[in-house]
């Protein structure tokens, strides 16, 4: 393997879906401004995020629709019918 290719600075974070608040904890170099306190305790980085594996139709095998900016109204509304 390369050498100075991967990062070193993995730390444990965890993750929050925001759409139905399942938190899992993992390791991760992405950066976080939050923190949380976990099960354990400790606290740890906080990453907010909006589909997980938990959410995800693929995964659940449920369609829905995650509308967080209004988007599906506006297309419907602009490619409407007009009688």
């Amino acid at each position: 393997m390369k050498k100075g290719v991967h990062p070193e600075n993995y730390r444990l974070v965890v993750f929050k879906d925001m759409s139905n608040d399942h938190t899992f904890i993992t390791r991760s170099t992405a950066p976080s401004r939050e923190t949380i306190t976990w099960e354990d305790g400790n606290e740890y980085p906080l990453i907010k995020v909006e589909i997980s594996n938990t959410s995800h139709p693929f995964y659940t095998g449920k369609s829905m629709f995650i509308d967080t900016a209004g988007r599906i109204e506006k297309f419907k509304k602009r490619y409407a019918k007009k009688d």
